[in-house]
């Protein structure tokens, strides 16, 4: 079955072209920043997200919540996660 559409690359190139998307996209840099180091620390452990909520005490969901970027995680939640995958959870500020 053929379905009418346009490939998602180059729907995201006409979309890249509107300079308030591109703001809003640019805007979501750091959450998806964040994601990807709660993703990044969780495969280094070699875990799950099943795993780790189990080691957090928490619902697989609420790991799929962090890790898709939807949630700020609190101080807390990250200091359980860095103990939940044997990390030390380390924040900064940084000039820009």
């Amino acid at each position: 079955m053929i379905k009418n559409g346009i490939p998602v690359e180059a729907a995201f190139r006409e979309w890249h072209k509107d300079p308030a998307y591109r703001a809003v996209y640019d805007g979501l840099e750091e959450e998806f920043a964040r994601a990807a180091m709660l993703i990044e620390a969780r495969a280094k452990a070699g875990l799950t997200q099943q795993q780790l909520a189990e080691r957090m005490h928490t619902t697989q969901a609420v790991i799929a919540r962090l890790e898709s970027g939807r949630v700020k995680p609190s101080t807390r939640t990250l200091e359980r996660i860095a103990a939940a995958t044997g990390m030390r959870l380390r924040i900064s500020f940084e000039a820009i």
